[in-house]
């Protein structure tokens, strides 16, 4: 039998995703699954972005522009100038949401074998998307004591090597909830300037910024135009995850005229996602306060709630809507999945990502997970309690369980 490349054995599987059969197996016993493993939020998409689709009236579903509609591409623009990032609609290219987005970005400006910094713990699925497109990862350490903040700069410079050709944060980040500072940003760009690097953010999750912080965008960082990509993506903006709609933007000519050369050979993004998102785009200030508020009281209760039982510990996020969570086991992976196979309370068991996915290196986040608090507030309660429960049972927890 032919073998299959070396890409195909290097590829990691999602520590998302990859504990679905043993959540399938719980359902079939009758337990009763609470997901906080996948940022799958139960908020409504808006409901003037449902009627788009029900209105859809297309005789036939054509191709679209490889770049994306102008119709949707020059309001989302507007969107961005209304957050201080000062764009023009060609300066944004449509994806099938941002993890192609991240990958053209990937291949269009790195080369086999070039080094990207990424401050681990960093979503999971940015190994997949380096393996697929042959560029190296070089992490580089954040602490869950101090809430994951951005490593000195001193500490980045040591990383940088003459293979390094970019940088890469998630701003605010995905899996940990931290939110970097103009400060940081700051000293990002100077070095990036110095090294002639790139410097690629995810702001996905832009909308979500608490406690009276401020989100900054690398869009907005003065005379560095040429270095700054922009991954996003609506999906959790407008709770609105399967309709893959995501964008890369930047003022960098050269960048999005060679990712549309990628965009013309997988020919156009979904039409009906652009559809959505452009209706969503309009969404009232009433609609975006609402969901806001809600992540706000679902992230207080449950954050702490968590660091109420004995052992564990969440920093406070301070944007998006997960955290890394540590708690008082040997092997995070072996819990999530024993907590799925062997522990219900109520009826009911929790499903968590293990945190050895969001880290590059093997021994690192072994007694950690990542949780996402995108269920109301009565499943989250429920969550709390198996996780309490589980703990006073599980046979290869540490001391600090006791109690």
């Amino acid at each position: 039998m032919p073998k299959i490349s070396n890409r195909g054995d290097l590829l990691p599987e999602s520590s998302i995703r990859k504990l679905v059969p043993y959540a399938e197996k719980a359902r079939e016993q009758g337990k009763k699954v609470i997901q906080l493993n996948i940022g799958q939020p139960d908020i409504k998409t808006p409901p003037h972005a449902i009627e788009r689709i029900r209105n859809f009236n297309f005789e036939l579903i054509p191709y679209g522009q490889s770049y994306g509609n102008d119709s949707y591409r020059k309001k989302l623009a507007q969107y961005y100038r209304n957050r201080k990032i000062d764009v023009e609609y060609t300066d944004i290219l449509i994806t099938t949401g941002g993890s192609e987005a991240i990958s053209f970005t990937f291949m269009i400006c790195f080369n086999p074998g070039d080094e990207i910094i990424i401050p681990e713990p960093f979503y999971a699925n940015y190994r997949s998307f380096a393996v697929g497109t042959d560029v190296v990862i070089k992490p580089i350490a954040s602490h869950i004591e101090d809430g994951f903040q951005l490593p000195s700069i001193s500490e980045l410079e040591k990383v940088i090597s003459p293979k390094t050709k970019g940088i890469f944060i998630c701003n605010p980040n995905n899996p940990t909830g931290y939110l970097y500072s103009r400060e940081e940003l700051e000293q990002l760009r100077e070095l990036v300037l110095k090294h002639d690097l790139y410097l690629i953010s995810d702001e996905v999750y832009k909308e979500f910024v608490y406690d009276g912080f401020q989100h900054h965008s690398v869009m907005e960082l003065p005379d560095i135009e040429d270095h700054v990509i922009m991954i996003d993506s609506v999906s959790k903006r407008f709770s609105a995850c399967g309709i893959r709609i995501g964008s890369v933007v930047s003022r960098n000519k050269h960048i999005i005229s060679s990712i549309l050369k990628l965009g013309m050979a997988r020919l156009c993004p979904p039409i009906l996602g652009q559809e959505v998102a452009e209706a969503a785009v309009d969404s009232p200030p009433e609609y975006m306060e609402e969901v806001y508020n809600e992540y706000l009281r679902r992230r207080n209760y449950f954050i702490n709630a968590l660091n109420e039982i004995p052992g564990v510990y969440s920093p406070m996020p301070r944007g998006a809507f997960y955290s890394m969570v540590r708690l008082p086991v040997e092997d995070s992976d072996h819990f999530c999945q024993w907590m799925l196979e062997e522990f219900e309370y109520n009826g009911s068991t929790v499903m968590l990502a293990p945190a050895s996915g969001f880290y590059s290196s093997d021994d690192s986040g072994k007694n950690e997970v990542r949780v996402a608090y995108v269920l109301n507030v009565e499943d989250l309660k429920e969550a709390v309690a198996c996780i309490r429960e589980a703990l006073k049972v599980y046979p290869h927890r540490t001391p600090d369980a006791e109690g």
